[in-house]
């Protein structure tokens, strides 16, 4: 129960003067010419007594747990089963006492008295909703006019939300919903004006200040013709992007109500993931993650988090990142349990003393070096910081007993054409070999998936560069198709990745279509509020080194096989040997520590071209309970 506070006790008051009315308006209705003098004076002798019994049962009841204006249909049916006991007893109370001998309450008094409270005492909180959330004539309206595009659950929410919070500074005007049988219909007092079609001549006729998306799982299609009305109408639009962080309290709704980004529009379907119900692996564990400052490492520390880990180990070795995932975890997000750890996971006696320190029981390595162009001008760092760092944190992690590895792979990973592919398709190799090895007990797995959107150095974030300088926007080539996922997608689908996962398994996310980078940078521009070619050059520059035209999730000789989340398939073909594996990596060290770029490079190419296979990768069936989630896994 909320402490007893100034607000509370207005409200005491307040509910104490309507039992008296009521109790005094049952005496005046029950006789036609008032009362007789004895059943006046039972009224006056009586009438503390009804008010301290029923707020007695209305405070134990709850009735003072939120502020009216805040009331819903369960407190309603709250206020009913605690009004009539609070009845019962003040009434059978009075009855029994009998303050004026000889005189018994009349049960029309009774009957009437129960009517009447719960009248007053329900239609007081309504009242106060009602004046608090709708605007009405002589009323000024809070904040912008705002159009809600939704008129789902997530619509009703953001609906009550602006209604109840005006220091968001927005007003419901109306709902868009393309169900049509919603037409007319009200929504916490506003009302359905009709569907997406009916959109152009709404933002005529009642022309709001701003459009709001409230469709959490709206396809990228749905959301771009929302955006190209709103611009031909020349009203801005902003979107709700998901419902979840809205109903676990993660943000407000002010945090979370942002202009219409390119991730909104690509045309994909949102991946979800119930991570509390699969991801019980990590919970009430000591949980590592390398690079845990970077896009990726970053968002699932995010994610970790909330899923109750006794402790999370971040490491990184840039102090800058570190510091501010570290900060927001616990600042933001009230996650004391987190250890910042300063440190480059290539640094064998470092890596070990945090093992031996911390006993992590669950591994998620995400540092790695992913840019292009700029490892194959620096093959030596791309293979110490991909290959051999990945090869230390695998030994390490089986050598103190951690119970999980996942490595976050890449689509580049596939038929590499550049040092950078062919140094994680290595990684890829390393945990197919530890996790099909019968004397190492950590579950090894690799999770694969392509360019996420708005990560550091992303395509995205070049483009908005470009687009507020005034471009030009630079293509690589015309025809260039990527795959894409948001941060929030891919570190959720890791995450689940691990829960699933056997003995050396590499998994690929459903990523969609490809998108053409041209529609991208064409989208991007549009949804700036300009015209490509007209308001913003497009520049094809040619494909830089080592860039694929187009990039796969499985390879030749690979098959995907579907898991029990349908967005996550395991990759099925052969993999290498792994004692070849082990003495080729010897020799990369010794020429990555001797500074022997040329034989890196070569050495890397062969390995590419002639690995030696053990056979074909046999997905294991794990019919043993895991003691980490207390559940099967198959």
């Amino acid at each position: 129960m909320i402490p007893i506070n100034r607000h509370r006790i207005w409200q005491l008051v307040a509910d104490g003067g309507l039992v008296a009315l009521a109790w005094y308006l049952a005496f005046e209705l029950r006789f036609d010419s008032g009362p007789p003098v004895f059943y006046e004076t039972l009224l006056r002798r009586s009438i503390l007594v009804v008010i301290g019994i029923k707020l007695a049962v209305f405070i134990l009841a709850g009735f003072y747990d939120r502020w009216w204006r805040y009331v819903s249909t369960r407190d309603m049916w709250r206020i009913a089963y605690g009004v009539a006991l609070a009845s019962v007893l003040a009434d059978v109370a009075v009855y029994l006492i009998s303050p004026v001998p000889s005189v018994k309450l009349p049960r029309g008094i009774a009957a009437l008295d129960v009517l009447l409270t719960l009248a007053l005492i329900a239609g007081s909180r309504l009242l106060a909703r009602t004046l608090m959330e709708r605007p009405t004539k002589g009323i000024v309206a809070r904040g912008k006019e705002v159009l809600v595009v939704g008129a789902g659950d997530a619509g009703q929410l953001v609906i009550r939300e602006l209604q109840r919070n005006p220091q968001l500074g927005y007003t419901p005007i109306g709902l868009i919903d393309d169900d049509r049988r919603k037409k007319n219909l009200r929504i916490h007092g506003v009302r359905v004006l009709g569907t997406t079609d009916d959109l152009p001549h709404i933002l005529r006729d009642n022309r709001p200040d701003e459009v709001l998306i409230a469709i959490p799982g709206a396809s990228g299609e749905a959301r771009q013709r929302v955006v190209n009305i709103t611009r031909e109408g020349n009203v801005p639009v902003k979107t709700l992007p998901g419902l979840y962080e809205l109903i676990t309290g993660d943000s407000d709704l002010a945090a979370q109500i942002r202009p219409v980004q390119v991730e909104d529009v690509l045309g994909r379907e949102p991946v979800e993931v119930d991570l509390r119900a699969t991801a019980a692996y990590v919970r009430d564990q000591t949980v590592l993650v390398t690079g845990a400052g970077g896009s990726i490492g970053s968002e699932l520390c995010r994610q970790i988090a909330k899923l109750g880990p006794q402790r999370l180990v971040l490491v990184d070795q840039g102090e800058t990142a570190l510091f501010e995932i570290e900060r927001e975890l616990v600042d933001e997000r009230g996650f004391t349990a987190s250890v910042p750890v300063l440190g480059d996971c290539k640094n064998r006696t470092k890596m070990r003393q945090v093992f031996d320190r911390y006993r992590p029981a669950v591994v998620f390595h995400a540092a790695a070096y992913k840019h292009v162009p700029l490892m194959e001008a620096n093959p030596l760092e791309c293979v110490r910081n991909n290959v051999l760092a990945t090869r230390t944190v695998a030994d390490i992690a089986v050598e103190f007993g951690a119970r999980r590895f996942v490595l976050v792979s890449t689509d580049k990973a596939l038929n590499p054409a550049a040092l950078y592919g062919q140094s994680k398709a290595v990684c890829e190799w390393i945990v197919e070999a530890y996790g099909t090895r019968d004397d190492v007990a950590t579950r090894f797995v690799a999770v694969r998936f392509g360019n996420v959107l708005g990560s550091a150095g992303s395509v995205v974030s070049i483009f908005r560069r470009q687009i507020a300088k005034g471009g030009p926007v630079t293509v690589t080539h015309p025809d260039m198709t990527r795959f894409f996922m948001t941060t929030q997608e891919a570190a959720s689908l890791v995450v689940q990745a691990g829960a699933i996962g056997g003995r050396g398994d590499v998994f690929v996310l459903d990523m969609g279509e490809p998108v053409r980078i041209i529609d991208l940078a064409m989208q991007m521009i549009r949804l700036s509020g300009k015209e490509p070619e007209r308001d913003i050059d497009i520049d094809v520059v040619g494909a830089r080194p080592g860039e694929k035209l187009h990039e796969e999730l499985w390879g030749e000789g690979e098959t995907a096989v579907a898991t029990s989340h349908p967005k996550i398939m395991r990759v099925s073909g052969p993999i290498v040997d792994s004692q070849w594996l082990e003495e080729e990596l010897t020799v990369l060290e010794r020429l990555v520590r001797d500074g022997e770029t040329l034989e890196v490079v070569s050495r890397l190419s062969a390995m590419m071209r002639a690995p030696q296979l053990a056979g074909l990768r046999e997905p294991v069936r794990w019919e043993e309970e895991d003691t980490l989630s207390g559940q099967k896994l198959i």
